[in-house]
């Protein structure tokens, strides 16, 4: 009869255990979607037993919505399965024309092949950032080489020449995290500018350092130096274009403040760039720099004519590049994995194209009905993802031969990336694993939750709420803190 007793006493305790972790969660649930800044707000929510399929929290999951940065996941996920983690983006150096008494009577040519990592500062210390045109100059040395009757010739026309995916606004295009794709990329396609800052509020501020030098920048100053404590200024301007506006305002005193902005013409840039390198060698360019899209070049056969293969670079790993997009949410890896997913597979490098991949290669493992993306970063806004795709994405991803390779790529809650302060010193910290996703009126979140003997799979995007930013946060980490427990 004891333990009769006993049994049913630990029966009692395991059920009220749960009835009381239930009904936490409903709480915390209700206490997100009943909260009045949440009225008007698109939702959509799914949290999901990766075990065994149940649905433990679901709210509008069919709902599309641009989720912002968490469409990464989309691009990430799909590039790693489809290119596979040691693909290495290359670039191409070729020689057109003969080489007589150490005189190219010819040109060089830079065939891009979607390197997103030539001179990135993320895989550069800085100021070495250039060092890769070293082992270029190097082999036009051995060729003997020591004048050029001709031009170095930029190409990254299989690329095409968009500028920038569909939906992006003019208020990013022109700063860092704006910089589009391209079938040449250097530097991550950005300007670094330095301002002198004055001491007084209102008083204007000074450009005296730009790196690189692009030539025929036309930048407008209106930046103003006031008293705050960080970067508060906006650089304006759209691809191609070399004029470039800067407002907004900048801490008082500062003799060098960096601000980033994007790169107007990258393919034009990296011919400029090999010029420089070269005359610093002692080579000399007769006709200077050129590219495909400013001359309007056909180059579709000319690599099949005569032109000789002489150095091909290789750019970083896929999954190194894919840690560091999610990690430390890089737009221009982003968009440049899913150029290079349409470049690899079709031999059209376009955001269009590669989408059109990415897009066969989801629906091949579940429904994309709702699901529209624009672009790879999730900065457009014209993205449409619910709560369902996300967890779905997951769940393959979970199941995939490269699960531990995605998933070390995403931050960890109060630990890494751009979770760092999610959760942190919480029940979350170290348990939710996930990218966000962060835009004006726009704040996401999708990943894992781990916890012994289970693991979930979990999708949270709240648009057009009203409030900010943090509270729109604290409700959402109230929710993680008790999945993460329950």
């Amino acid at each position: 009869m004891k333990v009769l007793i006993f049994l049913l006493f630990i029966a009692q305790s395991i059920l009220f255990n749960r009835v009381y972790s239930q009904n936490e969660l409903t709480q915390a649930k209700n206490n997100l979607l009943q909260s009045p800044e949440f009225q008007s707000a698109g939702i959509s929510i799914l949290v999901t037993d990766l075990a065994t399929g149940n649905r433990l929290i679901e709210y509008q999951p069919y709902l599309s919505l641009p989720p912002a940065s968490t469409a990464k996941l989309f691009s990430t996920a799909a590039a790693l399965d489809i290119l596979g983690p040691d693909y290495r983006p290359k670039t191409r150096i070729y020689q057109e024309g003969y080489v007589k008494d150490s005189v190219l009577k010819g040109n060089i040519w830079i065939r891009g092949g979607g390197d997103i990592t030539l001179g990135s500062r993320f895989f550069n210390e800085s100021g070495h950032e250039a060092d890769f045109l070293q082992s270029w100059v190097d082999s036009l040395k051995k060729r003997g080489i020591k004048s050029i009757e001709g031009q170095i010739i930029a190409d990254g026309s299989a690329f095409g020449y968009a500028g920038i995916p569909d939906g992006w606004s003019w208020v990013d295009m022109g700063n860092y995290y704006g910089a589009g794709p391209s079938g040449i990329c250097v530097f991550d396609n950005c300007i670094r500018y330095g301002f002198k800052t004055g001491s007084t509020a209102g008083s204007p501020t000074k450009l005296n350092s730009c790196f690189p030098d692009v030539p025929e920048l036309t930048f407008h100053n209106y930046i103003r130096s006031e008293n705050v404590n960080d970067d508060n200024s906006y650089i304006y301007g759209g691809p191609f274009s070399f004029d470039r506006f800067g407002t907004g305002s900048l801490p008082l005193n500062r003799s060098n403040y960096i601000v980033r902005g994007s790169l107007p013409d990258p393919e034009y840039q990296l011919a400029v760039e090999l010029v420089n390198a070269l005359k610093k060698n002692g080579i000399q360019v007769s006709s200077g720099a050129q590219s495909v899209r400013r001359n309007n070049i056909i180059t579709e056969a000319a690599y099949k004519l005569g032109f000789e293969l002489i150095f091909t670079h290789r750019g970083e790993k896929l999954a190194d590049i894919i840690r560091l997009t999610n990690m430390r949410s890089i737009n221009l890896f982003a968009e440049g994995l899913v150029c290079l997913v349409g470049y690899e597979k079709n031999g059209n490098g376009s955001t269009e194209s590669g989408l059109k991949e990415i897009e066969k290669y989801w629906a091949n493992h579940f429904s994309t009905k709702g699901l529209f993306l624009k672009d790879g970063s999730g900065l457009s806004r014209s993205n449409g993802i619910g709560a369902y795709h996300f967890c779905e994405l997951l769940k393959v991803t979970n199941a995939s031969k490269y699960k531990a390779i995605f998933e070390a790529s995403l931050p960890v809650a109060g630990k890494s990336g751009t979770l760092f302060n999610l959760c942190r010193d919480q029940a979350g910290e170290g348990r939710v694993v996930a990218k966000s996703g962060t835009m004006a009126k726009i704040k996401s979140y999708s990943g894992y939750i781990k916890k012994s003997g289970k693991k979930l799979a979990f999708a949270i995007i709240l648009t057009n709420y009203s409030g900010s930013n943090s509270n729109a946060v604290a409700k959402i980490e109230a929710l993680l803190n008790v999945l993460a427990v329950q």
